[in-house]
C-alpha cells in the first residue's frame, strides 16, 4: 500500500512539472521540442522490440506487440507533425 501511495505521488508531481514546464514554452521553440520527443519515442519503440521479442509469456509478448504499435505511430505521427510545422516557415513559392 505504501508503494502505491508513493508511486501516485511521483505520478501526480510529473504531470504537474510537465503540464508547467510545456506552458512556459514559447511558441517558436514547439518545433524543436517535438523533434525531441520524436528521438524519445524512438527509444521507446526500441524499448518496446525489445520486450516483444524477449520470449517471456505470452502476456508479455501480446503487450510488447502493443506497445510496438503504439510507439510507431507515436513516431510517425509526431515526425508528420513536426514536418508539416516546419512547412509553415517555408516561403510560398519554394519548392520541397
Amino acid at each position: 500500500m505504501e508503494n502505491a501511495v508513493f508511486l501516485a505521488f511521483i505520478l501526480m508531481l510529473s504531470i504537474f512539472l510537465g503540464f508547467e514546464l510545456i506552458n512556459k514554452v514559447p511558441a517558436t521553440l514547439h518545433t524543436p521540442l517535438m523533434s525531441g520527443s520524436n528521438a524519445i519515442s524512438g527509444i521507446t519503440l526500441v524499448g518496446a522490440l525489445t520486450s516483444a521479442g524477449a520470449e517471456h509469456s505470452t502476456l508479455a509478448t501480446i503487450l510488447g506487440t502493443v506497445a510496438v504499435a503504439m510507439a510507431t505511430i507515436n513516431v510517425i505521427g509526431g515526425y508528420m507533425v513536426t514536418d508539416r510545422m516546419l512547412a509553415m516557415f517555408k516561403k510560398k513559392g519554394s519548392a520541397k
